[in-house]
């Protein structure tokens, strides 16, 4: 997989990610064209309907293709309520096609190549004297710590944010649902 398609899969992915892992076995059934019984990234995302910010994002990036592909990717997966908290009009300005490169570059800073569970992360956390740096999809760092038993994640701008649900299973990977926007440099 060349790097643009990676960037553009681990964006999708973390976009899926967030919209629906309640919904994982009935809906690869229903869609038929998986063997497995957990659905893909997107198909997680699009099943349930409670992200729809991501997934109006997801698209809107062109990401859709790439985050159904085999992967695996970890996707820190911002709720709708996590989207609600930017600043009035971001959302709607970030989804208009003259924005897609910034879009995307948003949506890949929340995605990492490779299946990380919230294990393998409170391990590299522990291993790395309390505070893991994660290379994104976009090429730039978040930062992993502990804050009691939740797994809190500092962006390149300083803000926090924490996994609210870890470990959602899909077939190409994992999705940690987060209560917060990551924000690149």
């Amino acid at each position: 997989m060349n790097p643009k398609t990676t960037l553009t899969a681990l964006a999708a992915a973390a976009l899926a990610a967030a919209t629906g892992f309640a919904a994982l076995p009935a809906l690869a059934h229903q869609h038929g064209h998986h063997a497995a019984a957990t659905p893909n990234i997107v198909e997680t995302a699009v099943s349930t309907g409670v992200h729809t910010t991501l997934v109006a994002a997801v698209k809107a990036a062109g990401l859709v293709d790439t985050l159904s592909s085999p992967g695996p990717f970890t996707v820190f997966a911002p709720t709708d309520t996590a989207f609600a908290k930017l600043p009035a009009g971001t959302v709607a300005t970030l989804v208009k096609p003259e924005n897609k490169g910034l879009l995307t570059t948003i949506l890949t800073y929340h995605a990492v190549v490779g299946k990380v569970t919230s294990a393998d992360l409170v391990a590299l956390i522990k291993k790395s004297g309390g505070a893991a740096k994660l290379t994104t999809v976009a090429g730039q760092t978040l930062t992993a710590r502990l804050s009691g038993d939740k797994i809190v994640i500092t962006d390149a701008k300083g803000g926090t944010t924490a996994v609210t649900t870890a470990d959602v299973a899909t077939s190409n990977g994992v999705i940690h649902v987060t209560d917060g926007v990551f924000l690149p440099a």
